[in-house]
């Protein structure tokens, strides 16, 4: 069951500027996920040119137990947007893997309108963030391409970012509760980045 919490944003006090110049980040719910186990074995990402190593896209090695679900049509498409808007910002694959992981534990890869009861916060789209913390409108945060710029918006703020931990880059942008959640994607988004990458 998901479980609602109040966050601080690191954005804000970053000053962080989104559309409409606001500068305040999210402050929204964070779902909570059952931990399985999954596949842990690197894994490579093809470009037309090159060859992109796991030491790129994992550059630490998953930490901890693995979650892994099977995506729908819509879920899948959702991950190509996420790597699509990557690419568009200039970003490389260990963006898209941190982008992908942080959506897998803030939704499921699901673009999720309010969710009523189960959320007394604004929180919409892929990576839950809130129109009352200056992410956007509703129309724009769930739109994935928007959703996705905005959350490398912010990684771009974190220092390091390219070589931190997925869980520790997802958690300076997104300030979850549960910082350690997102750790649990990393192979997961890693596969799917491997997959569409050269095709999304």
């Amino acid at each position: 069951m998901n479980t609602t919490i109040l966050r601080k944003s690191v954005l804000g006090i970053a000053g962080l500027a989104f559309a409409g110049g606001l500068a305040a980040g999210p402050l929204h719910h964070a779902t909570t996920t059952d931990t399985g186990t999954g596949d842990a074995r690197p894994v490579a990402a093809t470009q037309a040119d090159k060859t992109v190593d796991t030491g790129k896209l994992i550059p630490h090695g998953v930490q901890g137990a693995q979650s892994r679900i099977d995506l729908d049509a819509e879920q899948t498409t959702n991950a190509k947007a996420i790597i699509a808007a990557t690419k568009k910002t200039g970003l490389d694959e260990r963006a898209a893997v941190i982008s992908i992981g942080t959506a897998l534990q803030e939704s499921k890869l699901q673009n999720l309108g309010h969710l009523g009861d189960r959320n007394d916060h604004d929180s919409l789209g892929l990576f839950q963030q809130r129109p009352s913390s200056g992410w956007g409108t509703p129309e724009q945060i769930t739109d994935p391409q928007y959703a996705t710029t905005a959350f490398l918006k912010g990684l771009r703020q974190v220092d390091g970012w390219h070589d931190m931990p997925l869980t520790d880059a997802a958690q300076t942008v997104q300030v979850s509760a549960y910082p350690d959640a997102y750790a649990q994607w990393e192979q997961q988004a890693a596969d799917l980045v491997t997959q569409h990458w050269n095709n999304s």
